[in-house]
């Protein structure tokens, strides 16, 4: 790697992660650094990480938004690639990062993520590209403190690197509606703490909007029978947030 290079750290929150965080580790092997952020796995994630050279740091769960952070925080290094424990860094995008680091343009970059659901690496819809802001100088960037949807905050304006993060999860369908029942009660109380309140016409309307935007408009029928699934999960997600909000707004009414 180029002397004048940046140095890099790899950030990465783990918990039971140990059947995918290998690979994940291996396909950042020209980083300078990776730090694992674990919140008490009991699979053995710790002892992998470890013996695949990474930095571990036990951390009690504070939130997606807030552990992500923490790891940034942790990293000996202001230049960091946050990733999850079932992404993997692409050929291309590795050499995307290390020529942009020779002389960075700016101080926040993203790229596109490339979801794999049900066997297939989904390239339409609402799979791709999925843009993700993952690579950035902390001094000008952080992560978001939101419990659920986290995000990168940007001082600095955002480049857009070439090459694909792929994302490659192995959980079953049933783990993934599990999730996302998970997500869409986090996603629904942050909506309400913000003073949003749900309706007949979103409870209906927004899914309707979300299929037609995501399976026609941006192609996802072309992903076949897993981009279909995909969508559909996706437009019940928006019902079952936009539920649970109505579900509060009456318990909250009747308390009243």
């Amino acid at each position: 790697m180029p002397a004048t290079r940046q140095p890099l750290s790899v950030a990465i929150i783990t918990l039971n992660a140990a059947a995918q965080l290998e690979a994940c580790l291996r396909s950042v092997h020209f980083a300078d650094e990776i730090v694992v952020v674990d919140s008490g796995s009991t699979d053995g994630t710790q002892e992998l990480a470890e013996r695949c050279g990474a930095r571990v740091i036990a951390q009690p769960w504070l939130g997606f938004g807030p552990q992500k952070q923490f790891a940034v925080e942790a990293a000996q290094h202001d230049w960091v690639l946050c990733l999850d424990a079932d992404e993997r860094v692409s050929p291309e995008l590795q050499a995307a990062i290390e020529s942009t680091l020779q002389q960075p343009a700016t101080g926040a970059y993203r790229f596109a993520r490339c979801n794999r659901f049900l066997g297939r690496y989904l390239k339409y819809g609402e799979g791709y590209p999925d843009w993700s802001l993952r690579l950035f100088d902390r001094r000008q960037a952080r992560w978001s403190d939101d419990a659920v949807h986290e995000k990168v905050v940007s001082q600095a304006s955002v480049g857009t690197l070439p090459g694909d993060l792929l994302h490659d999860s192995a959980e079953t369908l049933a783990a993934y509606l599990t999730k996302q029942n998970r997500y869409t009660s986090l996603a629904a109380d942050m909506a309400w703490q913000a003073g949003k309140r749900s309706s007949f016409g979103r409870l209906v309307f927004s899914p309707i909007v979300r299929f037609i935007k995501f399976y026609l408009l941006r192609q996802g029928f072309r992903d076949g029978l897993p981009g279909l699934i995909h969508i559909a999960i996706g437009c019940m997600n928006s019902f079952l947030k936009y539920a649970k909000m109505l579900e509060r707004q009456r318990t909250d009414g009747a308390l009243r």
